[in-house]
């Protein structure tokens, strides 16, 4: 899998990369190993860094963290509700038994990565990630306020308020596919398992309050694709997985948006800018020229990969831009 979907990264320099393998990615060594085989499997001439993430438990030593982030071999740690999205299993459970790790963290200035869903069971699907914030985040933003958090993958009203309201220390990441779909495009006139993804997608007004977020030119805000692949016979089944694989169209669609929002001059910030700004990374010194065709230009329909074939995300509509 990884080396059939690795040349769909093309057009990144550079990525975060998540940890929730099977097994996770949970020490310095699991780290660096895990980057080895990215790298080794590089196409030749393609140029992108692995920015390495632990994936936090109740049992993740501190000094581990802390050594791995001074070394430079990672960028974050990512924390996952035990249960929220794929491979979480391993994830956190009591937030309280993880509280040395992230003190740890906040004190050397190491970002955490969150996966902002409960699990309750009583808890609707689609207010997962607005009782996520009432419940985990803002009491852990006020015990910690020196840490520093990415909400990743927004996709709700609630979750875009949370950082606007913030001083300072909280960011959050929108995917390419949640400015683009809400739930009907998932459920109406037949479910669509290739739209199927965690934090699933939600009503209209939220996809258009992600939007306004990305187009805002608000630093706190920037791309974070999400791109997950899955081979299809694991989402065309009768309990699918969540994921959606953006990363060949993630810039052309992207485009699609900003443009239709009128929006283009504030693009490159959104997608190149404002998140190295966020990590301390130096913003990439090469460029990319999108390009825009009057003509619908092709879309790959799928990547075949040694582990099967992986459907790339389809917006729904003709794409225009391509990275040239």
């Amino acid at each position: 899998m990884l080396e059939g979907v690795l040349p769909a990264s093309r057009d990144f320099a550079r990525a975060i990369v998540m940890p929730n393998l099977v097994p996770p990615v949970v020490t310095t060594r699991d780290a660096a190993a895990y980057r080895a085989r990215i790298l080794a499997a590089l196409p030749e001439g393609q140029r992108f860094e692995p920015l390495m993430t632990l994936y936090l438990t109740e049992a993740t030593d501190p000094e581990d963290v802390a050594a791995a982030h001074r070394d430079g071999l990672i960028t974050a740690v990512k924390l996952y509700p035990a249960g929220a999205t794929t491979n979480s299993e391993s994830g956190v459970r009591d937030l309280a038994r993880a509280m040395p790790v992230l003190e740890r963290m906040a004190g050397a200035g190491i970002t955490l990565c969150i996966h902002g869903e409960v699990t309750d069971p009583g808890v609707d699907i689609f207010d997962r990630e607005a009782v996520f914030i009432e419940r985990v985040l803002e009491p852990l933003r006020r015990r910690l306020p020196e840490l520093r958090v990415v909400l990743e993958h927004v996709t709700t009203a609630e979750g875009v308020a949370f950082i606007l309201g913030a001083e300072a220390n909280l960011a959050g990441t929108l995917t390419v596919h949640h400015l683009i779909l809400n739930r009907n495009h998932m459920l109406v006139g037949g479910i669509r398992p290739h739209y199927y993804c965690l934090p699933v997608v939600k009503r209209e007004h939220h996809r258009l309050a992600l939007r306004a977020a990305a187009i805002s030119g608000d630093p706190r805000f920037f791309l974070g694709t999400d791109s997950a692949p899955h081979v299809d016979a694991a989402k065309e089944t009768a309990c699918g997985c969540a994921g959606v694989f953006s990363a060949p169209v993630a810039l052309s669609c992207l485009a699609h948006v900003f443009e239709e929002e009128g929006a283009l001059a504030r693009l490159e910030a959104f997608a190149s800018l404002h998140g190295p700004a966020w990590y301390g990374l130096p913003a990439n010194a090469e460029t990319i020229t999108l390009e825009r065709s009057d003509v619908p230009v092709a879309r790959p329909a799928c990547a075949e990969t040694g582990a099967g074939a992986v459907t790339v995300f389809d917006p729904g509509f003709p794409l225009h831009w391509r990275v040239t």
